[in-house]
């Protein structure tokens, strides 16, 4: 399969700093790339990149199209779902309105749709008609992924989705978010600390510092290189 998203040369910049310096990056068809890296390597910068929040430079293609110059909303309609570190969920709303949001694209389905996700996050379903900010933090985790996944994307990307989430909880998450990948076709960018767990879920990796790429690699052979993982991630 080839790539679904590709990024060659991309530079990013918030006011005249680069927090990017020319980063090469892949995700396949159907497959889940992690990107990892300390803080302030430039990770999510590189989702917001893709997303279009921030200024960048250099060429991005989704799909086959080159996307590097269009808005925020643009790209969003082109199938590309970005759910931030800590979800940004509707807090005022209930559980099935922030749902209901997620699918404002779609014209019908929704109910058919809504049910897929409880099937994904039962603790969503017995909570639908309670306030977002009633929820935990890894429940509100759940609700963004899973109004993210009503706008049927192409490509989920995910910041930090164990974010909140207590460590029993956080193998879990991957799992259905392993699940999600499957059963609706969708492929994921993902920014996440937990190294280790990333690696064991990926296809690919991507190893940042200092807004540059310095590894990258299938994530399996990533995985079992102690001098990646002491050097960069301190593990």
């Amino acid at each position: 399969m080839g790539a679904l998203l590709s990024l060659r040369g991309v530079r990013a910049f918030y006011g005249e700093s680069e927090a990017l310096r020319g980063i090469d990056l892949e995700v396949d068809e159907g497959g889940l790339a992690a990107v990892l890296g300390a803080n302030g390597a430039g990770k999510t910068t590189t989702l917001r990149a893709v997303c279009g929040m921030v200024r960048r430079e250099g060429e991005i293609s989704f799909a086959g199209r080159r996307i590097d110059a269009l808005a925020t909303e643009d790209i969003a309609a082109l199938g590309i779902a970005h759910v931030p570190e800590r979800g940004g969920t509707f807090l005022a709303l209930t559980v099935e309105q922030n749902l209901r949001i997620g699918a404002y694209t779609r014209r019908d389905g929704f109910h058919q749709s809504a049910e897929r996700m409880y099937g994904y996050f039962p603790v969503l379903a017995e909570r639908r008609r309670q306030q977002a900010g009633a929820l935990s933090g890894g429940e509100q985790q759940m609700l963004a992924i899973a109004r993210a996944l009503m706008m049927a994307p192409r490509l989920l990307v995910l910041d930090e989705p164990s974010f909140g989430l207590a460590p029993r909880l956080i193998e879990s998450m991957f799992a259905i978010i392993a699940q999600v990948r499957q059963r609706e076709n969708v492929s994921v960018l993902l920014v996440e600390q937990n190294a280790e767990i990333a690696l064991g879920f990926a296809d690919r990796a991507y190893l940042f510092e200092s807004g540059r790429v310095v590894a990258s690699g299938p994530a399996k052979q990533m995985a079992g290189d102690s001098r990646i993982l002491r050097s960069y991630l301190g593990q």
